[in-house]
């Protein structure tokens, strides 16, 4: 039996190896009585800046554990065994190898779900393999030269992979767990398994990204590369083939992960008649600030420590009926380029495992709905790709964004230049006013949310802080139908999942869609019994 031991504080210039003393103390036995700690989470807690300090959650072994648990507080506790269940297979007959739609976080997931099951999935991503997509973003940010298939938001990894890499998720699903211990198995810090918020960075994800790909390739996957999706056979209510650049590919289930930006996925699922509906998504622009200003702001005298790295924020407000919130938020950060076609401009935030760069970003966005674009499933894709457009015409072309000083915003005059903080997005920003590409209801929301996230965060609405638009990719804005069992009522054999589908919310809760989906899959098809 092993005990979990709560709430162990150490200071930030405090060394880790100290928990053994700091565990005996909390049970009081002798530090030699303490052995195999591990550490289950570590939080930090800045609520009073002149208090920062890590709290820890230790897993120990240790003699006598009944009687420690009689005498100690409600601090210590018994650690309880968590059972792995087996993956029910059914016996179904699979009629060809299944499918799996996109390599983003949900697919990446599903297949080697799949894969460690003897399924042996194909998966098809219509953007290219991370190594050659990480040149191609590159090219677009120096040139403004365009893949609409391979980019930020197209190819394996999805659009998480140019991210900041966070790791939080608000669903308490037990296998978050198991997903983050595969991220660390794949390349990421074990510090991800147990921190409060854990990020891994684009320049690890990559590395982790390849990883899960060499073992779903190990086990007997196929991954077609530079393919689209193009439609679906489905024949009595029953999924028969899945279309692809290249030829039809007989299958009976398709675990459908495309993303929250394919458009053209989206399009023809309608007009096939698969149930879709509009759902709620939330718009605005990119903000940036010093990454020390922000670090000072949040941590006191504790801004610069090493241990703590740089300071993250989260603020919401409500103007009304609709929230305005800061998403997405990449400390040391760069707001990048995630269009995903030509003539609009579409802006997100990425930072490096360091979170070293001098500014720090995020979104601040304001709630949509479909009373705002219209009840039809395709209306909120039009109302994204009219702010995109709107922000491509104001940028001036050749995707730049249009960009304005926060002083300036809220004074409702254009910008002719910016001060003390350069705008890191690229190919470049245009100075203006970003009220000619934003709808009233946004601009004024931002406008009205500013000074009280400065109330909240001394220096937010600082007067250089600077705007860059549009940010219209937040989440998707279609949810694809599907019953209890992940299957679409109007096609069995095919598994709306992730982001796209609009049952996940960032890289975790995609993942774990994708490994639920995988399950649902399996529990319903025999492995095996296909051929190539």
């Amino acid at each position: 039996m092993a005990l979990i031991i709560r709430n162990l504080r150490l200071a930030p210039e405090e060394n880790e190896a100290l928990l053994f003393s700091k565990a005996a103390a909390a049970l009081g036995v002798h530090g030699d009585d303490v052995k195999n700690l591990r550490i289950v989470r570590r939080s930090l807690d800045a609520r009073k800046k002149s208090d920062v300090h890590f709290l820890y959650s230790v897993r120990v072994e240790t003699d006598g554990e009944e009687t420690l648990l009689k005498r100690c507080g409600s601090d210590v506790e018994r650690e309880e065994k968590q059972e792995r269940t087996p993956i029910r297979h059914g016996d179904k007959k699979l009629c060809g190898r299944p499918v799996v739609v996109g390599s983003g976080p949900c697919g990446m997931f599903a297949a080697l779900t799949l894969a460690r099951e003897g399924y042996r999935p194909v998966v098809i991503e219509r953007g290219a393999p991370v190594e050659q997509r990480s040149g191609e973003v590159e090219r677009f940010f120096s040139t403004g030269e365009l893949n609409e298939d391979s980019n930020v938001l197209f190819g394996e990894g999805g659009a998480g992979t140019f991210s900041d890499g966070k790791l939080t998720t608000r669903i308490k699903d037990p296998k978050c767990k198991d997903v983050l211990c595969d991220l660390a198995r794949f390349g990421a810090e074990e510090s991800a398994i147990y921190d409060a918020k854990p990020h891994i960075g684009t320049d690890v994800l990559r590395k982790v990204v390849a990883g899960i790909r060499g073992e779903i390739l190990s086990l007997g996957g196929e991954y077609r590369f530079l393919t689209k999706v193009t439609g679906l056979t489905v024949e009595q209510g029953e999924l028969r083939a899945v279309a692809a650049e290249g030829g039809m590919i007989q299958t009976s289930a398709c675990i459908l992960a495309c993303g929250h930006s394919a458009r053209d996925v989206y399009a023809f699922l309608n007009g096939e008649g698969v149930e879709l509906a509009g759902k709620p998504f939330a718009a605005g622009v990119r903000i940036e600030h010093p990454r020390e200003m922000i670090d000072a702001a949040q941590l006191g005298r504790f801004a610069g420590n090493p241990r703590i790295g740089a300071a993250e924020y989260h603020l919401t407000d409500k103007q009304g009926d609709r929230g305005v919130y800061t998403f997405c938020m990449c400390p040391g950060g760069y707001v990048v380029a995630s269009a995903s076609e030509k003539g609009g401009v579409v802006t997100n935030g990425m930072s490096y495992s360091d979170r070293g760069g001098k500014n720090s970003n995020s979104a601040i966005v304001v709630s949509v709905s479909p009373e705002d674009f219209g009840y039809g499933a395709m209306n909120g894709i039009a109302f994204q790709r009219e702010l995109e457009r709107a922000a491509y015409q104001l940028g001036g072309g050749g995707y730049l964004a249009p960009a304005q000083r926060a002083a300036d915003f809220l004074s409702k005059r254009p910008s002719k230049g910016f001060g003390g903080i350069e705008p890191t997005y690229r190919p470049g920003t245009t100075p203006c006013d970003l009220s000619r590409c934003l709808p009233d209801f946004i601009a004024d929301g931002i406008r009205k949310a500013l000074p009280v996230f400065g109330r909240m965060l001394k220096g937010f609405d600082i007067g250089d802080a600077v705007l860059t638009a549009v940010e219209s990719r937040t989440s998707s804005c279609v949810r694809i139908a599907r019953n209890a069992d992940y299957q679409s009522p109007s096609a069995r054999g095919l598994f709306p999942a992730g982001e796209g589908a609009g049952y996940a919310g960032g890289i975790v809760s995609a993942a774990v869609d994708g490994v639920r989906a995988a399950e649902a899959l399996i529990g319903i098809f025999a492995s095996g019994g296909y051929d190539d």
